[in-house]
């Protein structure tokens, strides 16, 4: 499913049309991303978590010339599955 499959679904779902489930989910993607700027989590109890996370320095490998590299620390936007997504997806 694409941006705009899950803005038909969104408006078939909600009665909305597609003009203002494309606003909201575009708000929705806004407030995720200025929460995750400022270092918070969003939690949605059920469906899931999204956090930021902090990746470590660590030494890999060139695949095209098999020479060791450094890799920079870095944040990094996570998901956590809640349980009743999980269990939903599990049937």
């Amino acid at each position: 499913m694409n941006k705009q499959d899950l803005v038909k679904a969104i408006a078939t779902e909600a009665g909305l049309s597609q003009v203002d489930s494309k606003k909201a989910l575009e708000a929705f993607e806004n407030a995720v991303k200025k929460s995750l700027v400022k270092g918070e989590s969003v939690t949605m109890i059920g469906f899931g978590t999204f956090s930021v996370v902090k990746r470590a320095a660590r030494k890999g490998i060139n695949p095209a010339n098999g020479k060791p590299l450094q890799i920079k620390a870095k944040k990094v936007a996570k998901f956590k599955v809640g349980s009743k997504l999980a269990e939903a997806v599990a049937k």
